[in-house]
């Protein structure tokens, strides 16, 4: 586990084919952190959506757009912090989807808010439309320990 804070950043076009970097940067970091392989695969797949969310709404499909991930560690947590400049949403317009519905109806989509609440510890957003937007989530490396998850870091 790493006794200082560190910090990694990531920039690059807001296009589906980078997602995959995206992937194993955050990978790549949460392993070195320390994290196991379920809560690894959690992560990437938090982050990815966060990112996929941008690329389809935030951009809607623009390519010439970038995205920032930001991976902030300490003793005890790993925040990753996806930015955008692109539209914004208001979070609590955004109703998390009945799942036994969901599921009977077959949809497709739709799930990224609900499956990056559901898979973080934490999940703050911080929306200024065409300024920045930032979806700032939290995953604690110590499952044991009682951790403050209200805490903002």
């Amino acid at each position: 586990m790493p006794r200082t804070h560190k910090k990694y950043d990531l920039k690059l076009p807001s296009q589906s084919d980078n997602l995959s970097i995206v992937r194993e940067f955050v990978s790549n970091v949460a392993s070195k952190v320390g994290f196991d392989n379920d809560d690894i695969s959690k992560i990437e797949l938090a982050v990815d959506e966060a990112c996929a969310n941008v690329i389809k709404h935030a951009y809607g499909q623009n390519s010439g757009e970038l995205i920032e991930v930001s991976i902030k560690i300490d003793k005890q947590k790993m925040i990753v912090v996806v930015t955008d400049k692109g539209r914004g949403f208001d979070p609590k317009n955004v109703k998390l989807p009945n799942m036994e519905d969901y599921l009977s109806e077959m949809r497709v989509g739709g799930l990224g808010i609900y499956l990056i609440e559901t898979l973080m510890d934490k999940v703050d957003f911080e929306i200024k439309p065409g300024i920045r937007n930032k979806v700032k989530m939290i995953k604690y490396l110590d499952k044991d320990t009682p951790a403050d998850k209200n805490a903002s870091n």
